[in-house]
């Protein structure tokens, strides 16, 4: 995928003609993510260079969207996760509907939020990104709005019109087709009670933390201190993921906070090459949900091992 995108934005971008790219999915998702089922058959058949070029391709697909010279405009009717989010976010506009639900979800099989996600998630409002990173846990259309994942919102009734509008304009001006986006949108407010924009604060206190260990432990007081159902089932999904996943997440999101996009992507690449090779972990092929994470995240082991990772990463430092 990521390779055909490269050569049809690079000639759409040279060619005189078009003046923005609009990008949809088809049926119910804009795009579930990348291809993990192919990924995992190139780890166990020990076909790295497939692993490599999977991963090459289309990292550099999203640091083309991230720098592309045309306006863009990703319609986002539908399931947006993962490298869907890598293949959307970096562009200029991004729509948002009801039926939008966006997630980085990649702790719950073993990896870490890429395409990207360490770059955008760390540049959300205060410690969100380590949230949704960390936890997994969804947001809807118009909470995507409110946190600045998207930049417009409309009902999918109208999204046919849009398209339509979009496909009349002849301009690569920005400003006239944010107008037409502005025109057919609508203002929208997120869910005041049960959505986690509601609970900013106490996302912000329990994942400002420097370590996972006290991040879970926030979680835990804060369950413990008011039983809202909410810190309780927060605290729950974070001791059920991949452990090594968590460590290395936080610490891929706060490093992203203070790099460009090029420069998490390159990251990014390392990072991912180190997950699926199993020389330091086996968690994406073999992942699964035990009690005992949590006894293992506190052990010297797990600390040890993140070491290690961290130190790889900083050692290979500007080498792709």
């Amino acid at each position: 995928m990521g390779t055909r995108l490269q050569k049809l934005y690079q000639c759409w971008e040279n060619d005189p003609n078009i003046g923005f790219v609009v990008m949809k999915g088809r049926g119910r998702a804009f795009c579930a993510g990348g291809d993990i089922v192919s990924l995992y058959h190139f780890i166990n058949k020990g076909k790295i260079e497939d692993c490599k070029e999977f991963f090459r391709s289309l990292y550099t697909f999203m640091y083309i969207l991230g720098t592309y010279l045309k306006p863009h405009v990703a319609i986002l009717n539908g399931i947006t996760m993962g490298g869907g989010a890598g293949v959307s976010i970096p562009g200029m506009f991004r729509l948002a509907t009801e039926k939008t639900v966006f997630a980085t979800p990649e702790t719950l099989i073993g990896f870490h939020p890429d395409a990207g996600a360490s770059f955008y998630l760390s540049h959300l409002p205060g410690h969100l990104g380590e949230y949704l990173a960390l936890t997994g846990e969804k947001l809807n259309g118009a909470e995507m709005v409110a946190c600045g994942l998207a930049t417009h919102y409309s009902h999918s009734s109208r999204v046919p019109l849009i398209e339509e509008q979009l496909g009349n304009l002849v301009t690569d001006d920005p400003s006239v087709i944010e107008t037409t986006l502005e025109n057919y949108g609508e203002l929208i407010h997120p869910d005041s009670e049960n959505g986690v924009l509601s609970r900013i604060e106490v996302v912000d206190k329990c994942f400002s933390h420097d370590t996972v260990e006290e991040i879970i432990d926030a979680m835990e007081n804060e369950a413990a201190r008011t039983k809202d159902a909410w810190c309780i089932s927060t605290a729950k999904r974070l001791k059920e993921v991949s452990p090594l996943s968590l460590k290395v997440s936080l610490r891929s999101i706060r490093e992203g906070r203070f790099q460009t996009l090029d420069q998490c992507l390159i990251r990014e690449y390392r990072m991912s090459l180190q997950g699926v090779s199993k020389q330091i972990s086996g968690d994406f092929t073999e992942v699964h949900f035990k009690k005992e994470n949590y006894r293992y995240i506190k052990s010297k082991a797990m600390r040890r091992l993140a070491t290690r990772i961290c130190l790889l990463l900083g050692r290979n430092q500007g080498h792709a």
